[in-house]
């Protein structure tokens, strides 16, 4: 026997966690298919090395949807400022120049991801199944999607969302295609302790080898991430410890503080990716199995969000309506607000990641003068703020706090 549902999301993630929450408390019926809970959490346990920098829009769809507390109770860093500078250039943004108390805050994925679990299991039209394995997933256009699971569960849904990260097995096995990139660096991710209290800035430098960036933890904690080559990436991994430490006083500058240890470390390749669509009838991708992005100023996740406001948005409008939600034209409507908004941003950043990441005379003078040029003119700097915060654009309902049920 076949389950029906309107909706199956494959991914219980950030993103698919998202979508679910924003169809929570409405009439149509909802599963999400996630392979393995996340683990709870502790208030004495290390920071997670996976950390976001979450946008206030993001904590508008958050919020809004019901799982911010969820956040706020487990473990959250606040940042007021955010600087970018290097040798000759720099300049420093602070929300109280904007009548704003924050400009995003710094949290584990971990603790994200299980606010919007908890809140999911609290609306009594959606069902989370994890753990669980897909067996196989079918499709065939003018049939409805169906997904076999490893218990011999079937079900079916009018839309199969998938949530399902960079390599999607929705978008592989519907034939979406993608155009995709490496940039020619790896971030090494390293977990600190420093001597300094709980901080209110994010930064990021810019040198010669790649950027530079420190994100706030709660307590004497911080998230370094360090860009460089590949091999050079391979070699720093390679050291113990305490021969890395040394390595960080001498190449990161001063306003790091003091590095009391390095607690743990990870890596990952810098690649863009883009999905020539993102719907075909009946399947919709969000998040990362859409795109993903450069990550330096730390707007992967943020936009994932933004695709599951929109997302949630679209398909209840056109339920209420009495439309199909599994019609490619509806799904058009998701792609249209997202897919050209995604693309600026994945530009903007490709265009800051060429200009910044090189040391050619002419084009350093002109980042420097940039720079310069941004701490002065406040009405572009003030744009700038309100892009990072997530504030610029066509925006989705649940992304000004508005509620869409």
């Amino acid at each position: 026997m076949k389950e029906n549902f309107d909706v199956i999301i494959v991914g219980g993630g950030m993103v698919g966690a998202a979508v679910a929450c924003g169809l929570g408390g409405s009439s149509l019926k909802v599963a999400v298919l996630e392979s393995s809970p996340p683990e709870a959490f502790s208030p004495d346990q290390p920071h997670d090395l996976r950390v976001s920098a979450l946008s206030i829009a993001s904590r508008n769809i958050i919020e809004t949807v019901g799982a911010w507390d969820g956040i706020v109770n487990r473990r959250i860093c606040p940042f007021r400022r955010m600087r970018v500078f290097e040798t000759a250039g720099d300049t420093e943004f602070c929300s109280d120049d904007i009548n704003y108390p924050e400009l995003g805050y710094i949290v584990e994925n971990r603790i994200t991801q299980l606010a919007l679990l908890d809140r999911l299991q609290e609306f009594p039209n959606i069902e989370l199944i994890c753990p669980t394995a897909i067996s196989k997933i079918n499709y065939r256009l003018g049939e409805q999607p169906e997904i076999e699971l490893g218990d011999g569960r079937v079900l079916s849904a009018k839309v199969l969302v998938g949530a399902d990260g960079a390599q999607s097995r929705v978008r592989q096995t519907v034939g979406i295609g993608l155009t995709s990139w490496d940039y020619q660096q790896h971030a090494l991710v390293i977990y600190i302790d420093t001597d300094y209290e709980q901080q209110d800035i994010t930064w990021q430098r810019f040198v010669a080898s790649g950027p530079q960036a420190f994100l706030p933890l709660t307590g004497h904690y911080g998230s370094l991430v360090w860009y460089n080559s590949p091999d050079e990436i391979s070699r720093l991994k390679t050291l113990s410890f305490d021969d890395l430490k040394q390595e960080l006083i001498a190449a990161f500058p001063d306003c790091l503080g003091k590095v009391n240890a390095i607690l743990g470390i990870a890596s990952f390749p810098l690649t863009r990716r883009h999905a020539q669509s993102y719907v075909k009838q009946g399947v919709v991708l969000v998040g990362d199995a859409a795109h993903t992005i450069n990550p330096l100023a730390g707007q992967g996740v943020n936009i994932g969000l933004l695709d599951a406001a929109a997302l949630a948005e679209v398909l209840l409008e056109a339920h209420k309506q009495g439309l199909n939600i599994g019609d490619v034209s509806v799904l058009k409507r998701y792609e249209k607000m997202r897919r050209n908004e995604n693309l600026k941003m994945m530009t903007v950043m490709d265009v800051f990641y060429n200009v910044f990441s090189n040391d050619i005379l002419p084009v350093k003078l002109l980042r420097n003068l940039g720079l310069g040029l941004a701490e002065r003119i406040l009405p572009a700097k003030h744009k700038v703020m309100r892009g990072a915060m997530g504030l610029e654009g066509k925006l989705p309902k649940l992304a000004k706090g508005i509620a869409i049920n």
